[in-house]
Order: C-alpha cells, then sequence, then structure tokens
C-alpha cells in the first residue's frame, strides 16, 4: 500500500512540475482533431503540427486559426508570489569592559591515570606453584 502511495505522489509531483493539468488531459480530443484537420487540409504530419502549434513557428500560427485555445498547454499558468520584507538597520554598540589578557598562569598538572610500566595482576602470566 505504501509502495502505491509513493507512485501516486510521484506521478502527481511530476505532473505538476510539467505544468500538466486535468484540463489538459481532457483537451487531447481536440488537439487529435485539430491534428487531423491538419493533415487533411495542409498534409501536415503530426510532428509538423506540433512544430507549428507549440514550436517556433507558433507566434506566426496563432492567427490564422481560432481553434488554438481549445488546445491543451496553451494556457499561461503564472504562479508569481511576492513577499513583502521590511529590514530596518539598528547600530548596535559593543563596549569591551574586560582588561586585556596578557600572560597564562601556570598553576595546573596533569598525572596520567594509566601507566605501561606496571601491570596489573589480571594480566600476569600464570605462576607456577
Amino acid at each position: 500500500m505504501s509502495k502505491l502511495v509513493a507512485i501516486f505522489y510521484t506521478v502527481l509531483i511530476l505532473f505538476q512540475s510539467l505544468n500538466i493539468s486535468f484540463e489538459d488531459a481532457s483537451k487531447f480530443s481536440a488537439l487529435m482533431d485539430h491534428a487531423s484537420y491538419h493533415q487533411e487540409t495542409y498534409g501536415d504530419s503530426f510532428f509538423d503540427f506540433l512544430s507549428e502549434h507549440y514550436g517556433e513557428a507558433s507566434v506566426q500560427h496563432e492567427s490564422d486559426h481560432s481553434e488554438h485555445e481549445n488546445l491543451p498547454f496553451k494556457h499561461e499558468h503564472q504562479s508569481c508570489c511576492h513577499l513583502n520584507t521590511s529590514f530596518t538597520l539598528h547600530s548596535i554598540e559593543f563596549i569591551n569592559s574586560s582588561d586585556a589578557f596578557i600572560e597564562i598562569p601556570l598553576n595546573f598538572h596533569y598525572k596520567e591515570s594509566i601507566s605501561l610500566f606496571e601491570k596489573p595482576s589480571v594480566f600476569q602470566p600464570p605462576k607456577s606453584a
């Protein structure tokens, strides 16, 4: 069950990143009808049709037909988000009231707790009786 949910969310994120909506899926029949119209009228192949309507020639070809609004992926979804932020600058002055540290006192003593020269009796070889 968790794999199905993961696959569903993956496909959902893929469609959202490609900006595909349910409205576009319902307009595929209009795409196929318009492609067959171009094939019958102008003799265009499907790839020529796609290049005319979605490629570089789409700006020039937009004014030729009125059915272009019904084609999928012709919508202008602008997801623009404006965030208003305000910045205020405060002058902060740090006053160092402590004196400078000049000398390091040598008042510590360290004794190592483990010595390699003394072996505890646990690690001694067995003694003969």
